[in-house]
């Protein structure tokens, strides 16, 4: 199997189409789709449904695509250990909004100084969208959060977060701040990730096993809309308190802490298969749990002595 016609079914696949992977790989049009329709009858399958200007992988293809990432990962580092080179290439990363926001700019930046001839691309969505980027090959790694399905994913811990409950604040302040959960709150109205967000899924799991629900529920596709809609009276969310730090609207609002089995929460760095050189060079940049629990329980300390009962 040719690495070239990997490369160019690798292109194409990527950028969506092959105008996009022509201009991407330096060639025209009708070479790619040559190429490519070549690449089928030497396989003796179709790796594209072509509907109208659109393709879409067919089941052989999304198969030829794992083995494709395999193989031209193992390429490249067969050529950077003969040239002797570091690590380099480009690293694709799946990322929660939050992990992405709060905890990965020094992380990143850090990388970035100690590796530079390494391109990080980035995408966030939710724990699910992750899992599926990541099994379509669309992402090398993912930061994902518990409770998630890892089958035969390889994980290391990354973080750990503490989860808090917010409401808009009483006429009074922050008064109630620092208080239990409040009941009555999560049965009107919560605001949250759509549909495969991980801390959406134990919020839900656990007012079912209290034997409540609230009575609407708003999808919204960032922390900062959510705490924005939270602090204007909308409804209710439970939000990792290292992201409401950094939110423009943090203060705007009240933190209620949650019941002790929903308030820490773990976000897992997953990955298919062998890491890649750069992969791993990442993997001995992320903060060991243990400290990072140390870190965050004198965190809670302090924020305790500041508040007060």
């Amino acid at each position: 199997m040719d690495l070239d016609d990997l490369h160019i079914f690798r292109s194409v696949v990527r950028e969506g189409g092959v105008t996009r992977a022509a201009s991407l790989l330096n060639r025209v049009p009708s070479n790619v789709t040559t190429r490519i329709k070549q690449f089928e009858e030497r396989l003796g399958v179709a790796l594209f449904r072509r509907e109208g200007r659109s393709l879409t992988l067919t089941e052989a293809g999304r198969t030829l695509l794992g083995h494709a990432e395999t193989l031209l990962q193992l390429a490249d580092l067969a050529e950077r250990d003969l040239r002797g080179g570091g690590v380099r290439g480009v690293l694709r990363l799946g990322s929660l909004e939050s992990a992405a926001g709060a905890r990965l700019p020094p992380i990143l930046s850090a990388f970035h100084t100690r590796y530079p001839d390494v391109t990080i691309e980035l995408q966030t969505g939710t724990t699910r969208a992750m899992l599926h980027q990541l099994g379509r090959h669309e992402v090398e790694a993912a930061f994902v959060s518990e409770p998630f399905e890892r089958g035969t994913l390889s994980s290391v811990p990354a973080f750990d977060e503490e989860l808090v409950l917010i409401t808009a604040k009483t006429a009074e302040g922050s008064a109630a701040e620092g208080s239990a959960a409040d009941e009555s709150a999560m049965t009107r109205t919560v605001v949250a990730f759509p549909h495969g967000c991980s801390y959406r899924q134990r919020l839900f799991e656990w007012l079912a096993a209290e034997g409540r629900s609230p009575e609407r529920i708003l999808d919204m596709s960032s922390y900062h809309a959510i705490v924005a809609c939270v602090a204007a009276g909308t409804g209710a969310a439970v939000v990792p308190a290292e992201v409401l730090d950094h939110a423009v609207l943090g203060t705007a609002v009240a933190r209620h802490a949650l019941p002790i089995h929903l308030r820490l929460n773990r976000t897992h760095l997953v990955w298919s298969g062998e890491a890649s050189p750069a992969l791993r060079s990442l993997m001995g940049l992320l903060p060991r749990v243990e400290e990072q629990e140390v870190a965050d329980t004198s965190r809670h300390c302090l924020s305790t002595r500041s508040t007060g009962p």
